[in-house]
């Protein structure tokens, strides 16, 4: 999935912007917007494989009956 983005984001950045033919009109998102979207995916997927790093436990305090 993330090759495919970073592909997708290569090619969109050598094509136009905005294209106008025979009356109809294709528009991208802005640059960018796509690369905000890949820095988003990318850090929701780090989340995912890593955890949130929090560790709970009880303590008790020794000596204590």
């Amino acid at each position: 999935m993330t090759d495919d983005l970073n592909n997708s984001i290569l090619e969109n950045s050598q094509q136009p912007a905005k294209v106008s033919s025979d009356g109809l009109s294709v528009e991208q998102h802005p640059l960018a917007d796509q690369i905000a979207a890949d820095k988003y995916l990318a850090s929701k997927t780090a989340i995912q494989k890593k955890g949130l790093g929090i560790k709970f436990s009880k303590l008790s305090p020794s000596g204590a009956e």
